[in-house]
């Protein structure tokens, strides 16, 4: 079997050939893996692990809005646990990998500047997030899966002159993992630059040759925006939520009005002449967006489409869904949107790209299934 996601070609343990050329074979009796989904958001991690044949046996996600979007699109298959610092840890189901995209406000550049300007603490002096990332070591202490992956912003590595990341991998080290970790920029499956660190651990008496560099990154070409933008052609069917008419245009509230547009280019001017690169992006469907943000609810002004003839226009919610990687135009199963326009655009603005997700999630799965035993014994049999 082979799966088609999202307009990536992603192996499953049937797939001879991709095996193969890996110089894996597999049989029938191919072990599935179980895990958890912590700091879930809306899936992004999971979407990887799902591709590989794992079961999701528990999920805990705070906000109740992404809790909607990720019951949507993977079922009501258990409970969603919400505060993590509520939950035991032995109440949490036995589990083979630890997945947690950790909150990313105490760490993040936009994070850090906001919580200095307003005198509060960031990082782990933060104690409404920061220390969350102990809640991980908590129930990986517990429960000493075989692994972990864990995913944050690259701002991570420099927090506190590095202290914060010597912290964090002094901490897996001393529960008797093995840690790699590497920062990735989607760019290479999606039209959008955003680097995010991911950090992967196996335990020691689990013994792996895994690294970051078993990630196949694509070469390229690269895509660009005109991949995931509505053709406005009459190519694709309307969508009566975000497009209209024969052609499908999109629906003209995207369209920045002339006040905000107005002030966006008084304030990108201003902050020019004082020497400052803040200002608006501006882009083309020839070009390549930068990172989209959960603050992209409030004017859109990292990612404005270029239109003709008008001001440009936010991206809608089912372009960030294809820019996130969830989506591709044409796909018989679209990524469902349950929610409002402002929660759909911080829920992709916090989310992790699918398609890194799937990439990272075939180069652990080596080591999450028997197909490492399987090798191991044919290369004894000669």
């Amino acid at each position: 079997m082979v799966f088609n996601f999202a307009g990536w070609r992603c192996a499953t343990s049937c797939d001879i050939v991709h095996l193969i050329q890996q110089d894996i074979v597999m049989d029938q009796t191919a072990s599935p893996f179980k895990f958890i989904d912590l700091f879930a958001g809306i899936g992004g991690l999971r979407r990887g692990f799902d591709v590989i044949g794992g079961e999701c046996v528990f999920t805990c996600e705070m906000n109740k809005f992404s809790q909607e979007t990720y019951r949507a699109n993977f079922g009501e298959e258990h409970e969603i646990a919400g505060d993590i610092t509520l939950v035991d840890a032995a109440d949490i189901p036995a589990h083979d990998l630890l997945l947690a995209g950790f909150p990313c406000q105490p760490f993040s550049l936009a994070g850090v500047s906001k919580k200095n300007s307003l005198g509060r603490a960031h990082g782990f002096a933060d104690e409404t997030q920061g220390t969350l990332f102990f809640d991980v070591v908590r129930i990986l202490r517990h429960h000493k899966p075989r692994a972990f992956l864990l995913e944050n912003v690259k701002n991570l590595l420099s927090h506190d002159k590095g202290n914060t990341m010597r912290v964090i991998l002094h901490a897996l080290d001393e529960l008797g993992y093995e840690v790699d970790f590497r920062v990735i920029d989607a760019r290479s499956w999606v039209p959008q630059h955003r680097e995010r660190i991911f950090i992967a651990g196996f335990r020691r008496d689990h013994k792996t040759t895994f690294s970051f560099n078993d990630v196949i990154i694509p070469d390229g070409p690269n895509p660009t925006l005109a991949s995931i933008l509505h053709p406005e052609n009459g190519s694709e069917a309307a969508d009566e939520r975000y497009t209209v008419g024969k052609k499908a245009k999109v629906h003209e509230r995207y369209t920045l009005t002339d006040g905000l547009w107005s002030y966006l280019q008084r304030y990108a001017a201003k902050h020019k002449a004082a020497g400052n690169g803040f200002g608006f992006g501006l882009v083309t469907p020839d070009k390549v967006a930068r990172t989209l943000s959960a603050r992209y609810h409030k004017d859109g002004s990292e990612i404005l489409v270029a239109q003709r003839g008008k001001n440009p226009r936010r991206l809608t919610p089912r372009e960030c869904a294809r820019l996130m990687g969830f989506d591709r135009p044409g796909t018989n199963d679209p990524w469902k949107i349950p929610v409002s326009d402002t929660q759909a655009y911080r829920q992709f603005g916090n989310a992790v790209a699918a398609p890194v997700s799937v990439a990272i999630a075939e180069a652990m799965s080596p080591w999450l299934t028997n197909m490492v035993a399987l090798r191991s014994r044919r290369e004894r049999l000669g």
